[in-house]
């Protein structure tokens, strides 16, 4: 079975930036969506970013927009977060999933998508 892959995380201060990678092989086809996961301690897992791989328009989540960018290379097959003034509220696992838009619903509508990568660690300090 092929898994995306996360990597990119680290620990950075305040007002830094990261990008994120995912290797998405196997699921960049042009009718999937990919999405940027993330889950804090203690907190629910959210959305923060998704991406149709056959599209133009990324989605953001409220909390990320203007500073997180969602990216694609369909050669390489790899799908990018790219993290700009981070804060420490934007510490945690973060995670990329995917799944088909016909069949699974729009990329904005964060339900239904499937992961199982093992994540990578964002930590951003004050």
């Amino acid at each position: 079975q092929i898994l995306p892959v996360e990597s990119g995380g680290g620990s950075v201060q305040g007002g830094g930036s990261l990008r994120l990678s995912c290797a998405a092989s196997g699921y960049m086809y042009l009718g999937n969506c990919i999405g940027w996961f993330r889950q804090a301690p203690g907190a629910e897992r959210e959305g923060v970013a998704s991406i149709l791989i056959g599209g133009s328009s990324p989605y953001y989540a409220d909390s990320v927009k203007g500073r997180f960018t969602i990216s694609r290379d369909n050669v390489k097959n790899m799908v990018y977060l790219q993290m700009s003034d981070l804060k420490p509220e934007d510490t945690a696992m973060y995670y990329c999933a995917k799944k088909t838009r016909v069949s699974d619903g729009d990329c904005y509508e964060f339900l239904g998508y499937t992961f199982w990568g093992q994540g990578t660690q964002v930590t951003v300090s004050s």
